[in-house]
Parts: structure tokens; C-alpha cells; sequence
């Protein structure tokens, strides 16, 4: 296993596609579609090694759960990478949060490599 993924997208059926193909490469994946609250209580509860922050749909909402992990000293220190997202919403979460790793869908699948445990570092 390469390591835990936590993915926040607001749109269930292209997260679960996501979600999907990171397990076909080895992520163990969960998934959150509906609400922040929960996500930041799963993810303090069960720190994964990344977080996905997916910016395409509500990318306020997006925003919002990855700046409440960094203020919380349980999530702090994970690693959040935002995933697509039009420009203005992007250069929000860069004021906003701006320790983030940003990236499109095509280049995640190798950005992650950069967070795997399994030393193959795609």
C-alpha cells in the first residue's frame, strides 16, 4: 500500500471515479461528499498521509475544510493537495492556504508519489 488518502470532492460520482483510480495504484482511499464537518472529524480522528482537496465544485467548501485541518493541532501538519479549480478560486486557496500543493487532475496521480510509503516515488 502506498499510503492513506483522504478525498474531499463535493460531486459523489467523480469522486468515487478518483477515488477509484487511486486504489488501482495502491492508495487506500476515503472519501467525503457532503459534509466539512465530518471530514475534519475523520480526518483528526484517522490522520491520513495526504489530504485531496478537490477545487472543480464549491471550491469555497474545499477551502474552508483545508484551513480548519491547519488550524487544528491535530491536522496541522498534513499534507493537503488541491486538485483543479478555476483560477480565481485557486488563487483564493493560495491566500488562504498558501503550504498547499496545487496540481491539475492529469499531474496527481504523480504528485501523490511524492507522499507515498511504499518508496516508489511515481
Amino acid at each position: 500500500m502506498k499510503g492513506e488518502v483522504f478525498l474531499v470532492h463535493w460531486n459523489e460520482s467523480q469522486a468515487e471515479e478518483y477515488a477509484e483510480e487511486l486504489r488501482s495504484d495502491g492508495w487506500k482511499v476515503e472519501v467525503e461528499t457532503e459534509d466539512g464537518g465530518r471530514a475534519f472529524k475523520f480526518t483528526r480522528g484517522n490522520p491520513p498521509d495526504v489530504v485531496v482537496v478537490h477545487l472543480s465544485d464549491k471550491p469555497s467548501h474545499g477551502r474552508e475544510v483545508a484551513h480548519t485541518l491547519r488550524q487544528a493541532k491535530a491536522t496541522h501538519h498534513l499534507p493537503i493537495v488541491f486538485v483543479d479549480g478555476e483560477e480565481e478560486a485557486v488563487e483564493e486557496t493560495k491566500a488562504k492556504v498558501p503550504d498547499g500543493v496545487f496540481t491539475t487532475s492529469a499531474e496527481l496521480r504523480k504528485v501523490l508519489g511524492k507522499f507515498s510509503k511504499s518508496g516508489d516515488r511515481a
